[in-house]
């Protein structure tokens, strides 16, 4: 039965829970909102208390929220650099030197190794690994080739490798739907070697079947095949929502390889939401990583996520947003160790198979996999970050009104990861069902639980906990109660730093203006961060107490909130 029911656990199980929670389970849905709200309680305590213990406490929040503001600065441009650097890679040639790897290797040992450029400008020796020069990761790819030279046997051959991309939709039109087929089409890797699945819903109404059916015809003969794939209304143990769809879409993926006779240890299978256009080196990059990789069944891999399809339509806050999360998912690749599976991203399919493919019963199936896919392997598992875009939309609506309130509605889905506290903490805590060593699964634990407490307590704390000691204490003549909110704007100030390389980073990373927009469009994307204090609190720390405020009374989000893709023309 699921792990946190009231009924037998069994170890083994990855599954979300059933029906009514154990009481520990619930004290750990309860504990993310619990310390979000304590941490802003806190600050009004202590201040009551005494004037000087409420400072003390908002200087040390202020001085944490400095030290990441410039962590994030430095983290950015150097994920800039390297999602720039492996773009230029030619991924298509490195995956055709794979199949003649001791030629390749006797042919590219004797050329000189440039010296690689650091990500802050400082020159690193010859032959390091992973540099972001002119060939990046260029060493890397010779000791690929000799250790593949060496034994052959272990490797898979990549000409044999197939993508399985699997789309699913709800009611989406072809303007929507078209270019992202698209995109997998012109990708360098041999379209004769993707199979492509359209999973739709069947709740979506008849136009997103006729769109599907268009589709195939269009596209069947452009690929390996073209599957579309209805998932029926109202099955048994299901959510409303992405995950159930993309299962369904799955097992009929599954039905038709076995029925090709195509093993499943050669093929990836990769997700990806009706708006994602991937980068023409994805499929590419991935069967490089994938071949090269001895643990390559116990891998996920995890491309770039920027939300720049429409930005140049979306409203002002929404582009704050959707650039703010591209930097974020930017800033993830030079920390592999917070890597986890988000939006589209790939995994193989034999170890798909084996765990039933996704989960079923929560509305944040992309980052529930990384934790489902951990405790599988028994802790032997990893997400490899794969450092080029997927290419997805910002949040927009006919209307300004209806787009604020389907940003929000999106990020407080997102926020719903929080759920996974409880999934992973009632694993932590009983030997047999962390299949891990809790040494190196607490961390994780940790970093689960104080990255949604963050998110949601830190930014109203630093936006208004200056004024709080001394509205508590109208009459303390304690100077540092008295001079806090100054002292935090001047660290305000400071942090900005962070903002300043975001703004001219994100000025980079524009898509081309569309002709309908005259030039002077650009400075609005400079002017729309004085927003971003706005964004951070009504959306980003709202959205995030929305979500864990429904987990503390167990009102479970269990209907996927589709955001609407809509296309201006």
């Amino acid at each position: 039965m699921a792990d946190g029911s009231v009924r037998e656990k069994d170890p083994n199980d990855i599954e979300l829970p059933i029906g009514k929670r154990t009481k520990f389970y619930r004290f750990l849905e309860i504990l993310p909102g619990a310390l979000s709200y304590s941490m802003i309680i806190a600050l009004f305590v202590l201040s009551l208390i005494s004037p000087t213990l409420g400072a003390i406490y908002l200087l040390i929040i202020i001085v944490i929220t400095l030290v990441k503001a410039v962590g994030v600065a430095v983290r950015t441009y150097q994920g800039y650099q390297v999602v720039k650097a492996a773009m230029k890679v030619d991924w298509h040639k490195r995956v055709e030197d794979l199949k003649a790897p001791h030629e390749k290797f006797e042919e590219l040992r004797g050329e000189e190794v440039k010296p690689e450029v650091g990500f802050i400008g400082i020159r690193k020796k010859q032959g390091q690994r992973r540099g972001i020069g002119n060939e990046y990761g260029f060493s890397e790819h010779i000791e690929n080739l000799r250790e593949i030279s060496v034994a052959p046997s272990e490797y898979p051959k990549p000409e044999k490798i197939y993508h399985a991309v699997i789309m699913v939709a709800y009611n989406e039109g072809l303007e929507t739907l078209e270019p992202s087929v698209e995109a997998v089409l012109n990708n360098t890797f041999d379209s004769k070697h993707v199979i492509f699945v359209l999973g739709y819903e069947e709740r979506g109404g008849e136009e997103i079947e006729q769109s599907a059916i268009a589709l195939q015809k269009k596209y069947k003969h452009e690929f390996y095949d073209f599957l579309i794939v209805k998932h029926p209304d109202g099955l048994k143990n299901e959510i409303k929502g992405k995950g159930p769809n993309l299962c369904y879409a799955a097992e009929e993926l599954k039905v038709f390889v076995e029925k090709k006779h195509i093993p499943f240890e050669n093929v990836i299978i990769t997700s990806l939401d009706s708006d994602n256009r991937m980068s023409e080196k994805y499929l590419d990059y991935v069967t490089y990583e994938f071949v090269t990789h001895e643990d390559r069944q116990k891998l996920s891999y995890q491309p770039v996520a920027l939300f720049t399809n429409n930005i140049w339509d979306a409203s002002a806050p929404m582009r704050v947003i959707a650039v703010s999360n591209s930097f974020f998912n930017v800033i993830n690749t030079m920390r592999p160790h917070l890597v986890r599976n988000f939006a589209s991203h790939s995994q193989p399919m034999t170890a798909l198979v084996a765990m039933n493919f996704w989960s079923k019963k929560t509305i944040v199936e992309d980052g529930h996999q990384y934790w489902r896919s951990l405790f599988f392997f028994k802790g032997d598992y990893n997400v490899l970050s794969v450092k080029v875009p997927i290419y997805q939309d910002a949040v927009l609506e006919e209307t300004f009104w209806k787009t604020a309130k389907a940003q929000f509605v999106q990020l407080r889905r997102w926020d719903y990861g929080a759920s996974d506290v409880a999934y992973v903490g009632v694993r932590m805590c009983d030997k047999k069902r962390r299949r891990m060593p809790l040494v190196s699964l607490f961390p994780k634990f940790w970093r689960l639980l104080d990255g949604h407490v963050t998110l949601a307590a830190m930014s109203p704390i630093v936006a208004f906990g200056g004024w709080v000691p001394s509205l508590m204490n109208p009459e303390s003549r304690l100077v540092v109660a008295h001079n806090l909110p100054n002292t935090v704007s001047v660290v305000q100030m400071f942090a900005s730093i962070g903002l300043f390389v975001m703004i001219l980073l994100s000025l980079k990373m524009l898509p081309p203006r569309p002709a309908r927009y005259k030039k002077s469009r650009k400075i609005f994307m400079v002017l729309q961060w004085i927003l971003m204090p706005i964004t951070a609190i009504v959306y980003q720390s709202a959205a995030a107490f929305y979500a864990q405020t429904r987990l503390m009374f167990g009102k479970y989000m269990e209907n996927f909130d589709v955001t609407r893709k809509v296309v201006k023309k």
